[in-house]
């Protein structure tokens, strides 16, 4: 997807200023902007984020609903308990993201890396990562529910105490599971993914194979 082509690309207006916490952003396009201090509380509506870079910044608790974000590369930014929803983010590096007990509903993530990124506790519903770098990403004890991951690694996924309802493993490039079969009830998984998980299986059952 291109800028021009949001529903609401022609109601956008380039942002100018600095950001403040608990406001509300509608419609508004930052660009090439660098985010940083306390923002907690925001709220943004229908906005575009193309070229933003953040480091260190504090967004807890801020909603996104239907935002659109390109080429942006966001280190050590808090987002715990933030809420995300109906919103794509293209083409993005995360890295140190702390994102615990934040919900995430009828999200794309496409194209992006995401690096030590902290989900614990999580909601994560209807989301999509889409040919996505996962690593380190500690989804323990958050819920996911119809979540899938089409052409994505997966190195370092933790999904200890993770409750899955119809998360789709198939398509996943690499499966990456530290806690072996830990959290994957409710996955859904290919016979080949099956096989290259069997010793972990084996080992939780006690069973040993020897030819």
């Amino acid at each position: 997807m291109r800028l021009e082509d949001l529903p609401y690309a022609h109601l956008l207006q380039r942002h100018t200023g600095p950001l403040r916490a608990d406001a509300r952003y509608d419609t508004v396009h930052f660009d090439d902007l660098d985010l940083t201090g306390q923002l907690g509380g925001a709220s943004f509506l229908e906005c575009a984020f193309t070229g933003v870079r953040a480091e260190s910044a504090k967004l807890r608790r801020a909603g996104f609903n239907e935002v659109w974000l390109h080429g942006g590369r966001l280190v050590g930014v808090d987002l715990a308990e933030s809420e995300w929803q109906d919103a794509e983010i293209d083409s993005t590096v995360l890295a140190g993201i702390s994102a615990y007990s934040s919900a995430i509903r009828r999200t794309v993530f496409r194209q992006c890396k995401l690096e030590a990124v902290n989900l614990r506790g999580a909601t994560l519903r209807d989301v999509v990562f889409e040919d996505c770098l996962l690593r380190d990403v500690d989804l323990a004890d958050a819920k996911l529910t119809d979540v899938s991951f089409p052409g994505s690694t997966l190195e370092d996924v933790r999904l200890r105490g993770a409750t899955l309802k119809n998360t789709d493993l198939r398509r996943a490039a690499r499966l990456g599971l530290p806690d072996g079969h830990l959290g994957l009830r409710g996955a859904i998984i290919s016979t080949g993914q099956l096989l290259d998980l069997a010793p972990q299986f084996a080992q939780a059952l006690g069973i040993s194979v020897k030819d």
